[in-house]
């Protein structure tokens, strides 16, 4: 599995399209709260500034069991990179197993997308 966090609906639109070309049919896309190297922002409510110790990022997950994780992690770094810090990380580990909870299909499986899906 595969995580990448970054910028918001730019990096959806642009890693779906790029992720589809290699034949990643499926993304998991969540919008969260995190700091890093950014340490949060300066932001001003009526007037006030205020430590905003949480940035808006987006997480696009992604699950691969035929496509090789290279191929994903080079298509991912070039759809996001900038060279400025926010480019996002990616993080790859594994998953034991996956189940297709309508259809019980278990492994390489349950990845795979069915005719009657399509």
């Amino acid at each position: 599995m595969g995580t990448g966090r970054g910028g918001p609906c730019l990096l959806y639109k642009v890693s779906r399209q790029a992720f589809n070309e290699i034949g990643i049919t499926g993304i998991t896309v969540t919008n969260v709260l995190g700091c890093g190297t950014q340490k949060g922002k300066e932001h001003y409510y009526r007037g006030v500034e205020m430590d905003m110790a949480l940035v808006p990022k987006v997480k696009v997950e992604v699950v691969v069991s035929a496509v090789p994780v290279d191929l994903v992690i080079e298509t991912a770094r070039k759809v996001l990179y900038t060279g400025h810090i926010g480019d996002g990380k990616l993080f790859v580990y594994h998953i034991e197993n996956a189940v297709k909870v309508r259809t019980g299909e278990e492994g390489y499986a349950a990845l795979q997308d069915s005719p009657e899906e399509l």
